[in-house]
């Protein structure tokens, strides 16, 4: 596969300092690709929450077989999370990137045969997670080499958006596709689409000023001396950080697998009306990160004002979320139920942009992407549990309702420790230090 337009060495000849105005649209040009990236990832996790009625309907399949077959997705996916993070020291994000669109979308289609059944639909979704795990930190990977340390939280938030947004974008479309078309070509259009998207990428991709060179000994090198694996992913941050996208993930993985089906059988809502609700969700998810992200980068400005943990703020609103989730869960009226799911228990989302950040920080450029490939490993590990514990409870449950509110207790458990963790231990700036990681420098982008 040949590289895409544009690679990294004559951009970084060509770009610097002396042209802000090109470094600016290139950085948030590769911005807004990558952010089009997460959001069809996701819309590919959202397919089966969406068409989880009519998938069990024709497959005749149990709730304990649905979490299975969600589960598969992440068979693979933290290994390849980790594996393919590796690769990033010797070949260019803007060729991972492109492979992993390209798996992905071709392992959507298959599903689209009337003869593809409930081993086919395994099989896929292993296929779809191995390419789809590594997609979040390397992207996040590659759009940190267009940004300096002090400007990154704005366009990671931005990317992180792709989580909700792509289930905001993507939740009314597939549940008219399904309506309409059967829910076969739910899978078929989201493949179709990340084809056009991985042409986009071939012609537009390409690497920034601040990506680290290639080559195991030089990216090792990177633009400072490289940590040992060991103390960098034993470093309190590393580990908190680790943790809180475990638990964030965990509600976002049940919530996409079965947030529709709890909505229609506990709440009694209509497929229609349980898709609008997530769509809602997504749309307060988006909202959170966003705002987080402007009030992250607006606080980064204000040299006199007082500098807080970094954890404080992520660990508060995360104790927030899990005091929402457990209210979620005790509560019958349905209208305070998408209350909740839309505003408070959406805090949950910030852990994933603080801890991406936080990590960043402590990475020297060259041991980034593996720093971010492991953080991935960890949190994936919550998409292979979640569904399938899930499922498990509410059919092992008396009933579906109690076996639904004893998994939200667990998620809201969950959340409590991981915000408990980060308000003690998130500390990238004096785990910095003690690393001897020195503070990637801005690279002249206007960010307002």
């Amino acid at each position: 596969m040949s590289a895409p337009a544009g690679a990294a060495a004559p951009l970084q000849a060509g770009i610097g300092a002396e042209n802000p105005e090109r470094l600016r649209r290139g950085a948030w040009g590769t911005t807004w690709l990558l952010l089009t990236f997460m959001l069809l990832n996701f819309a590919d996790k959202t397919v089966m929450g969406l068409a989880a009625d009519p998938i069990r309907d024709e497959l005749g399949l149990t709730r304990g077989e649905f979490g299975t077959a969600q589960s598969a997705f992440f068979a693979l996916f933290s290994l390849a999370a980790l594996g393919v993070s590796f690769l990033t020291r010797r070949t260019r994000t803007t060729v991972l990137l492109l492979g992993m669109a390209l798996l992905w979308s071709v392992a959507q289609l298959p599903m689209l045969l009337g003869a593809a059944g409930f081993g086919t639909l395994l099989a896929t979704r292993v296929l779809l997670g191995a390419a789809e795990g590594p997609a979040a930190p390397v992207a996040v990977h590659h759009l940190h080499g267009w940004f300096g340390q002090k400007e990154r939280t704005l366009p990671t938030a931005v990317l992180m958006v792709g989580a909700a947004g792509g289930v905001a974008v993507s939740a009314p479309l597939l549940t008219v596709v399904i309506d309409g078309w059967g829910w076969r070509w739910a899978f078929g259009i989201v493949g179709l689409v990340g084809l056009a998207w991985a042409l986009c990428w071939y012609v537009r991709g390409e690497e920034g000023p601040l990506a680290p060179p290639r080559g195991t000994a030089a990216s090792d090198r990177g633009s400072s001396a490289s940590v040992p694996y060991r103390r960098l992913l034993l470093s309190g941050t590393w580990l908190t950080a680790a943790f809180g996208t475990f638990a964030a993930y965990w509600l976002l993985s049940a919530g996409l697998t079965w947030a529709p089906d709890y909505l229609h059988e506990v709440s009694g809502l209509s497929l229609k009306q349980s898709g609008a609700v997530v769509t809602a969700t997504a749309v307060g998810n988006a909202v959170v990160l966003l705002g987080h992200g402007l009030f992250a980068r607006r606080a980064s400005r204000k040299e006199t004002a007082p500098k807080l943990p970094a954890g404080l703020g992520g660990g508060v609103v995360m104790c927030v979320a899990a005091l929402s989730i457990a209210t979620f869960a005790e509560v019958d009226a349905v209208g305070v139920k998408i209350a909740l799911m839309v505003g408070p228990m959406a805090l949950t989302n910030v852990i994933l942009t603080v801890s991406q950040t936080a990590v960043a920080r402590i990475a020297p450029s060259g041991q980034r992407g593996v720093a971010l490939g492991a953080l991935a490993f960890v949190y994936a590990l919550a998409g292979i549990l979640s569904p399938l514990v899930t499922g498990r409870m509410v059919d092992a449950a008396p009933s579906v309702p109690t076996g639904y509110r004893s998994a939200y207790l667990l998620m809201a458990g969950l959340v409590a420790v991981a915000g408990v963790l980060a308000v003690c231990f998130l500390r990238p700036e004096k785990d910095a230090v003690r690393l001897g990681v020195p503070e990637t420098p801005a690279v002249g982008i206007p960010v307002h």
